[in-house]
């Protein structure tokens, strides 16, 4: 049995052994993991979009409630991001005991918050969804799916948390098999649901709902029984030491704040895209989440940068760092290129895949997609220096970047679209916020690792 834990310490260790390997083999379990949550609204998205006359009234509703669900993901970071930077760089230093009491630290955290922020929905889902400047037929529906979805916000705050341990650990596979068994259950519940029992729009959201239950319990369980768990004794809803909550609360609140203004700031977007009607409306949700398989695999990526770094980081290890660095730049480069040539040139059929015989859907969405085209190498860029960043407990930088452009991009918005572009005026705005951010933070980052020791030395001091 000792010799097995050792076996499992050495495999998730990513301070040793080969940095290529070892950042495939934290990375691809995570973007694995990125990409079913994201397969979780193209699920809903594809059947909702057999609806029939319907289905673009379906596909508007659940995709614009999206947003406050990427609004809960401001929150959710205090314990996914939490975790995730204070157990890596606490393995990393060899102090596996506070690498646990944070992480448990960041669980219940994550636990209280997604209680409150469950309750905010449901409280005020009215005027929340009227924030939204919903064509009237959408109203109805996108009210009644968030009201069903807010129900799994606590649900995806402990998965958050629990997923931000086995990262920070260094093992994101055992996270990725659960997320295919909730994925599993979504995909064959969203059919029955939704025309089986007649439940349509409300039955994507309870189909989402209970997969997410199942994916935070045996996520949980994990923690506590499983053969690859972290810790020996890891304690979900344990007493939150405070100094373990202020050292959280500093790392991940310039995140939270990020998150929030993104998501703010997407929303008075979306209100803009909203006015020109619900064939825009269903094209921007789509195309949204045909983008995002660029970021989602940098986002990915970003993360297991982030455990990576934190680990080394906690180390002292500044060399593996910049080697790091260096091989994720070239890996997400690539991506970044394949990305936009998918965006530039199949932008067409992917959507038919989503909403087949909507063609004024498709033509919108294709326009959006091949705008975005321009951004999406930047995008890549921007979640390597943005992990790397956070793996050093850095979370300002990405902040500053994020704030900024987007704020900007708004701006640009509103100039651009009251001009002769009208709608592509926002798009453009979009494409180049998106494009100016990438890069402002990943020539952040180059200048900031210039300051960086150039030999390895002792385990760097907690920021």
């Amino acid at each position: 049995m000792g010799n097995k834990k050792l076996a499992n310490a050495n495999r998730f260790d990513l301070t040793q052994g080969g940095i290529l390997s070892k950042l495939m083999a934290v990375s691809i379990p995570i973007i694995g993991t990125q990409i079913i949550q994201m397969v979780y609204n193209l699920t809903d998205m594809f059947w909702l979009g057999r609806m029939g006359d319907y289905s673009g009234v379906a596909i508007a509703a659940s995709g614009s409630v999206g947003m406050y669900m990427w609004l809960s993901m401001a929150f959710s970071a205090f314990g996914a991001r939490g975790a995730e930077i204070g157990v890596s760089q606490n393995v990393g230093r060899g102090d596996r005991r506070t690498a646990q009491r944070v992480g448990q630290s960041a669980y219940t955290l994550a636990a209280l918050i997604g209680l409150a922020f469950m309750a905010f929905l449901i409280l005020f889902t009215e005027p929340l969804i009227g924030i939204l400047n919903l064509p009237g037929e959408v109203h109805g529906p996108a009210r009644n799916y968030l009201l069903i979805v807010s129900l799994g916000i606590p649900f995806s705050f402990v998965s958050g948390a629990a997923i931000g341990v086995f990262n920070g650990s260094g093992n994101s596979r055992t996270p990725f098999i659960i997320n295919c068994v909730s994925l599993g259950l979504n995909i064959g519940l969203d059919p029955l649901f939704i025309f089986n029992f007649g439940m349509g729009v409300e039955g994507a959201a309870a189909a989402t709902l209970l997969a997410q239950a199942v994916s935070a319990i045996l996520l949980t369980l994990a923690l506590r029984y499983h053969g690859t768990r972290p810790f020996d004794s890891f304690k979900p809803f344990a007493k939150a030491f405070m100094e373990d909550i202020r050292l959280i609360i500093r790392w991940t609140l310039p995140i939270a704040l990020e998150s929030l203004l993104f998501t703010a700031l997407s929303m008075l977007l979306s209100r803009m895209i909203n006015a020109y009607g619900t064939d825009v409306t269903a094209a921007q949700r789509v195309a949204s989440q045909v983008e995002s398989l660029s970021w989602l695999i940098g986002g990915g990526f970003a993360s297991a940068l982030t455990a990576y770094v934190g680990q080394n980081f906690g180390a002292g290890k500044w060399r593996r760092i910049r080697r790091g660095f260096k091989m994720s730049s070239a890996l997400m480069s690539v991506w970044g290129m394949i990305v936009t040539s998918v965006l530039l040139f199949a932008g067409g059929p992917l959507f038919r895949v989503f909403i087949p015989g909507n063609e004024a859907v498709v033509r919108a969405g294709v326009d959006y997609l091949r705008i975005l085209a321009i951004s999406q190498l930047f995008q890549c860029l921007e979640g390597i220096a943005a992990g790397a960043f956070r793996g050093m407990g850095r979370t300002i930088p990405p902040f500053i970047t994020s704030a900024t452009s987007n704020l900007l991009r708004l701006v640009a918005a509103v100039f651009l679209s009251r001009g002769p572009m009208g709608l592509h005026g926002i798009y453009w705005a979009v494409a180049i916020g998106a494009a100016v951010r990438g890069a402002w933070i990943y020539l952040w980052y180059l200048r900031h690792a210039r300051t960086l020791p150039r030999e390895d030395g002792v385990a760097a001091a907690v920021q």
